[in-house]
């Protein structure tokens, strides 16, 4: 299985989710498009990781509900395991950087400031999600631990902000270098 697969089968640990919902909430963490997300809950049917139950709506085309099975959740437990690989990083803004020098400083600028909208946006977000999540704790969200199912999706949406108030912090420093 992919590394995808994993994070299809991480999310169903929650609740149950269409592949639609799936691929709503893998977005933040791993970029996935609906053609790569249907074929891969197929082939995890197919192995038994998890199964599906036919919902009916009135106003929409009937729709698949996914959940984990148990062979499911041994394959999650034993794939947590195995050494995690390096980090994949690829940002077209790195490379755009890396050759800024040969714009003037507005047209510069104006790359950076894009960018830092964008972290400023997913910032939102994330903070969002983090309401959301507290929502649902019936601790507060510090006070998680392990064994609570909320720990993984808090400690996730604590690092996702980190890194994007680091990466504004970062715009910032640039726009004041240009």
């Amino acid at each position: 299985m992919n590394t995808l697969s994993y994070g299809l089968l991480s999310i169903l640990t929650r609740s149950s989710k269409s592949g639609y919902e799936l691929m709503q909430h893998i977005q933040p963490i791993w970029k996935a498009k609906h053609s790569q997300i249907y074929p891969l809950l197929a082939q995890l049917e197919q192995n038994g990781f998890v199964q599906h139950v036919h919902v009916h709506q009135t106003d929409k085309p009937d729709k698949k509900v996914y959940s984990i099975t148990s062979s499911g959740q041994e394959a999650l437990r034993t794939w947590i395991h195995q050494p995690t690989g390096e980090p994949v990083h690829r940002d077209e803004l790195l490379l755009k950087i890396y050759c800024i020098g040969m714009v003037d400083a507005e047209k510069a600028k104006q790359v950076v400031e894009e960018r830092e909208a964008y972290y400023r946006k997913m910032a939102e977000f994330c903070e969002e999600r983090m309401k959301i999540t507290a929502e649902e704790s019936v601790i507060p969200l510090q006070e998680l631990t392990l064994g609570d199912p909320l720990f993984g999706p808090y400690v996730l949406l604590e690092k996702a902000l980190l890194d994007l108030r680091a990466n504004i912090e970062w715009c910032e420093w640039v726009k004041s270098r240009l």
